[in-house]
This record gives C-alpha cells, structure tokens and sequence, in this order.
C-alpha cells in the first residue's frame, strides 16, 4: 500500500516517519521524499494514528488526489534540484511529464490551480535556494555554480538571482564572510 505525505523534503523526515511506521507495527519497503509504501493494508485505526503522529512532527498525510499530485511534482523537484548530482538533460517539463506519467500541460494546470504559482517559478524558487546553498558551501566558482545548475551563462544565473533575493550572489556570498567574520570577532 502507497502512502503521501506533505513536508517529507529531507533524510531527517525519513527516518522520523519510518520510526513511527515501526511503532505501529507497520513495515515498510520503501520510503522516499513524500511517499512511503507498506507491505500490509493499514487500518483506519492506523492510519488515524500515524496521521495524528506525522503532525506532530509538522508532516501530514494525504488523503485527496489533488494533493497527492501536487505533492509528487513537488517532490520530483525537489529531488532533481537538491539530490541529484546532474540536473536532467531534457526540458524539466518533459522530465516531470514522464516522471509521473501524466501530460504536462495538465500537472502545470493542476499546479498552478492549488499553489497560486506556476511549476517553472517553483523550479527557479528551488534552484535559487539550491545556490544560495552552494555559494555558501563555497566549493564551486559562481561559473562552475552556473553550469551546474544549467543557467545558459553568469549573467542569466545572476540576473535571476537578484531578481528571486534583492542580492547579487557576490553580494550574498560577502554577507556570509561577514556574519563569519563577527563571529570570530566576538
């Protein structure tokens, strides 16, 4: 039996909600961002105790497909985005499309419907956070940055940047030096 559940976004989640899935004597064969699957048929009982206790935690299970759907394109996302070390060579569209086995223009239809936002702003959203991330880790030159997260050059990856946080990545990055530096000073 497949489950959803919403803010499942990290390896923490997982382990929580395996946890709680022992603690109800459920077994589960697979867990991943936003969707576990368990061997056995979960009982009402169950499935209101597993809910209550996701809460808890700030997760929540899904019950209507609408948020199930909403959920997995989220998740595909966010997993391209944050987990994976080479974003898809096809269109994100076609990539999401086949992902989850339904026609695009519907998913951004449905998308657009509950979230108030369109699939290619959450992408942009999820691939500014993705190198606020990197700049902070400070690994990777902002050219290395721009290919890796396929921005077609500097200027295009900067220019979204400042329009998404206010801030130039230069600028971005010399506030960590900063907020490190008085740090130190202290």
């Amino acid at each position: 039996m497949r489950l959803y559940i919403r803010y499942m976004v990290s390896l923490r989640c997982k382990m929580m909600v395996k946890e709680e899935l022992k603690k109800l004597g459920l077994n589960a064969v697979i867990v991943e961002l936003g969707t576990i699957e368990i061997l056995e048929n979960i009982s009402a009982t169950q499935r209101k105790q597993l809910k209550e206790s996701l809460s808890k935690s700030g997760l929540e299970l899904l019950d209507d497909k609408k948020s199930i759907l909403i959920e997995k394109i989220k998740n595909v996302i966010t997993e391209i985005i944050h987990y994976s070390d080479e974003l898809p060579k096809v269109n994100y569209s076609d990539y999401i499309g086949e992902k989850l086995d339904h026609d695009y223009t519907y998913l951004a239809n449905t998308f657009s419907e509950v979230k108030g936002i369109t699939i290619q702003q959450f992408i942009i959203l999820h691939k500014i956070e993705r190198v606020k991330e990197l700049l902070i880790y400070d690994e990777l030159s902002l050219t290395e940055i721009s290919f890796k997260m396929h921005y077609s050059s500097v200027a295009h990856l900067s220019n979204q940047f400042k329009k998404i946080t206010g801030l130039t990545p230069t600028f971005y990055k010399q506030l960590k030096n900063k907020r490190k530096a008085n740090l130190e000073d202290l």
